[in-house]
């Protein structure tokens, strides 16, 4: 008996253009049906994830920013985690050395250089993981300039290079440099940096402690790598049919892509079977 479902929204919930299909709409609001607990598990900040949420008619809790923010508003939180403002700076003083892209991603707005490592990156990253009318993006010549008169702590910070060559080279020189900080490795030379014992999982296991729900009471839906770990952690772990392949190998269930409406499609195979958690508590109690 599954009682949490936990989605992952780039690459998962949301198809390629960024919508969010009718069919997936219809699946969570069948799971939320049957008594599950139905959260968001994300890179993204929470205002966008609230945005998501919203769509698909969740009023919980959600897991953002890696873990380092659950909540359902900014007024409303259950945990959150922040680099503070020195080892803010220090980092950003390492990074300045390098050709990188940084984003400083607080919780209502991010800031960035304007460096720009490769064509029109500056641009992509705007618009891969936000919507500037809830998250507004503003960039600056310097970040360590700005970070001297105006300290920052932030929940999560991005970094796009060239290529991984360059991003583990920074990712050496940060290890040694910067305590109490992790580092999660993307594709494309990206690296997201957020404080020391941040992650998905970590997150997931914040909420289903709440909640009061085991891991193997959880199923987890993602494509991406740091979805690995919460994937191998849950009761049920679902790859998606565009995940690597090294997500793919840990999951226990590879659903159809997200073009393909995967969710919806591992959604009504798996959970038409259960039956609704407060019909099989009373069962279990008249045994």
């Amino acid at each position: 008996m599954y009682k949490l479902l936990a989605l992952n929204i780039d690459g998962t919930i949301l198809k390629n253009n960024g919508r969010l299909p009718r069919e997936t709409k219809e699946a969570v609001d069948y799971v939320k049906r049957k008594g599950v607990y139905v959260t968001l598990i994300t890179s993204r900040n929470l205002l966008s994830a609230r945005k998501v949420a919203k769509a698909l008619r969740l009023d919980g809790l959600l897991i953002t920013f890696q873990g380092a923010i659950i909540g359902k508003t900014l007024d409303d939180k259950l945990f959150e985690a922040v680099i503070p403002e020195e080892r803010t700076f220090n980092i950003v003083q390492i990074l300045e050395n390098f050709n990188c892209n940084i984003r400083l991603m607080h919780e209502r707005y991010s800031l960035g250089n304007r460096k720009k490592v490769k064509k029109n990156l500056v641009v992509q990253t705007v618009l891969s993981s936000s919507d500037p009318f809830f998250y507004p993006t503003q960039f600056v010549d310097s970040l360590g300039d700005v970070l001297i008169d105006e300290p920052m702590a932030v929940p999560k910070m991005d970094v796009y290079f060239a290529g991984d060559a360059e991003r583990d080279e920074a990712a050496a020189v940060l290890a040694k440099s910067v305590p109490s900080i992790d580092m999660i490795m993307q594709p494309g030379g990206k690296m997201e940096i957020v404080p020391q014992g941040v992650s998905k999982l970590a997150g997931l296991r914040r909420l289903a402690q709440h909640i009061g729900v085991s891991l193997k009471e959880t199923v987890v839906i993602g494509d991406g790598v740091d979805d690995l770990p919460v994937i191998e952690a849950a009761g049920l772990g679902v790859a998606m049919g565009n995940a690597p392949a090294e997500v793919k190998r840990a999951a226990d269930w590879v659903t159809r892509s997200n073009e393909q409406l995967g969710v919806a499609y591992m959604v009504k195979e798996h959970f038409r079977k259960q039956q609704r958690i407060e019909f099989l508590q009373k069962l279990k109690t008249k045994q």
